[in-house]
């Protein structure tokens, strides 16, 4: 018997879920069932082990805004990932203000956004970025120093033991945001699952995709417990699941799947839960990545608060493995190839040896290689205090260049199909923090028809009150909607 519904949503992380609230918001009617392949939802990127959680708003990451040949520096991505960042808690204060999220600690904490860098020349590369930046209304509240003792009270452990002669600056967002992206999925799904027409199907797996003659896709689901094969009919089909997502949208067979290649990168954290330690620290301290690092690598000292617990992680340490999950196979790399992504993947390979150099040394590295970079943000740390954790898989994107026959993206990218009935989300940083954004571009594309409708308009306008507008370009929009979202979320502790 094939089961029809009209969303299938495959992968139950904070994609997957984003995108059901916002279509069940939308029409409550629509009949959407999730799949997910293993016993929970958000166990894989979505979970907060696995990810930065640092509510990516592009505050303190450095590689947000590169420095030009000419010493000038550019903002302009950093203005788009903050804006995005502005509709996810805008569409998370709507969600908490409708009792369809609990209360916002449960998920999302006030936590400083704090730039940290040392040596004359990063010193100044900082104040450059803080002059670029302050003058946005996107960045208000900004504030800069290279004092010491102002120091020592934004982030007394960075400072304790640092050598007095070193010349260092920061800089300071007083309402960052750390977000427990996995706290945040399952809030969600338990959302979705409180509604009719709405079943998650855990433990199943897609299997393969086909496209039928009146443009519904037949998919196949099998149950990874049994062994048994099912089918669903679905009108439109989301490939949400992380670094899997490519190899189902490679099944797809879409024409605009052709060309895109993937590059792994794993991760881990050095972890600290010694209360004493802990509580001495209360910000996400980022500063420059090392030289052949990608841009998921850039070293931060994090305050974080993950299922309840408040820890301190440092990292991420990069690392390579063939593997596009962290519970995949070391085949997923070679299974992914493909006459069309062949050369655009060899060009990379053969273009990116110092990425592959750093990988590889990272991989080798030994906790006492890893704790000595830890003292560059932290210098009186111990050994004894900080143990480690794997952190979650990325796969960055690889597709066709003109020029150079095939280049690395780094960040997240909507691949749909030319009829708008397939969808997927490739790519990783900023990833789930544009979560909202990124699920509102595809409804834009692949439910044109219904966002038409006054109905719907109303409904994301209510959900996001500055859908629509710009809030890089409309300062007084801004303003309005941040005072809102910072007090119902509960992000002015330090204000």
């Amino acid at each position: 018997m094939v089961k029809n519904v009209d969303v299938l949503l495959v992968g139950a992380g904070v994609m997957s879920s984003t995108l059901g609230v916002l279509l069940k918001k939308l029409d409550p009617a629509l009949s959407l069932c999730m799949v997910e392949r293993l016993n929970d939802v958000a166990e894989e990127s979505s979970d907060g082990w696995n990810n930065a959680g640092t509510g990516h708003a592009a505050y303190c990451e450095l590689n947000y805004t590169p420095e030009h040949e000419d010493g000038s520096i550019s903002i302009d991505k950093a203005l788009a990932i903050n804006a995005s960042f502005e509709i996810s808690l805008q569409f998370w204060s709507s969600l908490v203000a409708e009792g369809d999220l609990p209360e916002p600690s449960h998920f999302i904490n006030p936590v400083p956004h704090i730039s940290f860098v040392w040596g004359e020349e990063n010193v100044e590369f900082l104040r450059k970025r803080y002059e670029a930046m302050r003058e946005q209304p996107l960045f208000k509240g900004m504030e800069f120093s290279d004092d010491p003792d102002t120091l020592r009270e934004w982030i007394p452990l960075v400072m304790a033991g640092r050598d007095k002669d070193q010349a260092i600056a920061a800089t300071r967002i007083r309402y960052g945001a750390d977000v427990d992206f996995g706290s945040l999925t399952h809030h969600l799904v338990d959302s979705l699952r409180t509604q009719t027409d709405f079943e998650l199907q855990l433990h199943h797996e897609v299997t393969d995709l086909q496209r039928q003659n009146d443009g519904r896709w037949s998919v196949s689901i099998r149950d990874r417990n049994s062994g048994v094969t099912d089918m669903i009919s679905a009108g439109f089909v989301f490939l949400g699941a992380g670094g899997g997502a490519l190899h189902l949208l490679q099944l797809s067979g879409i024409p605009e799947a052709k060309g895109y290649g993937g590059f792994p990168v794993s991760g881990q954290w050095l972890v600290c839960r010694k209360p004493e330690v802990v509580e001495q620290h209360e910000a996400k301290v980022y500063g420059k990545a090392t030289i052949g690092a990608p841009p998921m690598s850039v070293p931060h000292l994090d305050t974080r608060v993950i299922d309840g617990e408040k820890t301190l992680l440092f990292g991420p340490f990069a690392g390579f493995t063939t593997k596009f999950l962290k519970r995949g196979s070391f085949l997923d790399l070679v299974q992914s190839i493909r006459p069309s992504n062949l050369w655009p993947m060899l060009k990379v390979g053969l273009s990116n040896f110092d990425l592959v150099r750093y990988l590889i040394t990272e991989v080798l590295q030994s906790q006492r290689d890893r704790v000595k970079a830890l003292r560059d943000y932290y210098p009186e740390a111990e050994d004894e205090d900080w143990t480690l954790q794997v952190a979650g898989q990325r796969v960055q994107i690889i597709k066709k260049d003109p020029q150079a026959g095939g280049k690395l993206e780094f960040g997240t990218e909507v691949v749909t199909s030319k009829d708008g009935r397939l969808a997927a989300l490739l790519g990783a940083s900023p990833g789930a923090s544009v979560s909202a954004m990124a699920m509102l571009e595809i409804i834009e594309h692949c439910f044109a028809d219904q966002l038409s409708m006054p109905e719907w308009q109303a409904g994301v306008k209510a959900l996001i009150p500055s859908y629509g507008q710009s809030l890089v370009e409309d300062g007084a929009l801004l303003q309005q909607v941040r005072q809102h979202t910072i007090a119902t979320l509960k992000l002015d502790k330090y204000l």
